[in-house]
């Protein structure tokens, strides 16, 4: 009797880990394409993926109300602290070029590292206090390596379909944060990027989050806190806002090898602490600290390929709602695409 039990028992662990291969085995196996720090590799297996992330804004926003270019302009003059006397922006692009790379050292320990190259275009126009003339527009483009991003994911709660796991992350002050220009006054005068510009946050931030995912048979659901908050100020006597994200979605399978997804995000950003003392706050709002905080809700709509063992993961992420501090440029949507490979 007792080895007829034993049997069962081992059969009943087998079977068990089977489904719980299965399942993590399928198109929905990592979390939305936006999103990172979902998932663990077994023990000496590695992860390379390739990410690409565009953020695309247009237009000023004060609060929740949206500003025209001209309204923009107008704001800054009885805005606290007055800006926007030598430029407003009116739109940008920030792109994202991500290495990624991860490696199983337990069953329980994955470490990760991922190099990232941002590339940033911002449109202005010219305000009323400036000498290449009122009205007229710039572009001005920056780009070059980010921060730098390291980390360890503790599993710290597993069975056949649920995964807990924490997120012990960091990123390292490799991306530079000073480089200047002369493009706004038409080569008048040199002068700093303003903060949105700058390839990095100039400190050592820590990046602790949590995800808790559930698989069933047709698909799965998950749930992510994830924030980015500076530690100290930089060179430059700045630092940036802390970043809180509540991530939410489910994927549903419609087949082994293709999934679809449905994200909602919540984003809290708080305001700069310090100041660089070279970005005056009355040439353009990019450079005012107290304007870098506020509110969105994001909708993520997403969908993940298994080919031949590679994993494509796709996501469109419009925004709902912003609520934002003084006056910024709003975010219209963002895109993600990676591809990635376990061997």
């Amino acid at each position: 009797m007792p080895i007829r039990l034993a049997a069962l028992i081992v059969l009943a662990l087998n079977v068990a880990s089977q489904a719980d291969d299965h399942m993590r085995s399928r198109a929905d196996k990592h979390a939305p394409a936006a999103l990172m720090g979902d998932h663990i590799h077994d023990p000496g297996e590695w992860m390379v993926e390739y990410k690409y992330m565009n953020m695309y804004m247009d237009g000023n926003r004060a609060g929740s109300h949206r500003l025209s270019d001209a309204e923009s302009v107008a704001f800054g003059a009885s805005s606290d602290p007055v800006t926007n006397r030598g430029a407003s922006p009116t739109a940008m692009t920030h792109e994202m070029h991500m290495l990624h790379l991860m490696r199983g050292i337990t069953e329980d320990i994955t470490l990760y590292t991922m190099i990232m190259m941002p590339s940033i275009t911002m449109d202005h126009i010219r305000g009323p206090m400036n000498p290449a003339g009122p009205g007229t527009s710039f572009t001005t483009h920056n780009s070059g390596f980010g921060d730098l991003t390291i980390g360890a994911l503790l599993r710290l709660y597993t069975d056949v379909d649920d995964d807990v796991i924490f997120n012990l992350g960091a990123s390292l002050p490799t991306g530079d944060i000073f480089r200047t220009t002369s493009e706004p006054t038409g080569g008048a005068v040199e002068q700093p990027l303003p903060y949105p510009m700058r390839l990095g946050s100039g400190t050592f931030n820590a990046r602790p989050g949590i995800t808790w995912k559930h698989y069933y048979q047709f698909g799965s659901f998950g749930t992510q806190f994830q924030t980015n908050l500076p530690v100290g100020r930089n060179y430059r006597d700045y630092s940036i806002g802390d970043e809180f994200r509540l991530n939410a979605w489910y994927s549903h399978l419609i087949t082994h090898n293709l999934s679809t997804s449905v994200r909602l995000e919540n984003l809290w950003l708080t305001n700069y602490d310090g100041e660089d003392p070279q970005s005056t706050d009355a040439l353009i709002s990019t450079n005012v600290e107290s304007f870098r905080g506020g509110y969105s809700l994001n909708l993520g709509l997403g969908i993940a390929a298994l080919v031949s063992g590679h994993l494509l993961n796709v996501e469109f992420v419009p925004t709902l709602y912003q609520d934002l501090d003084g006056i910024q440029l709003e975010t219209d949507w963002s895109i993600a695409a990676s591809w990635s490979k376990s061997f």
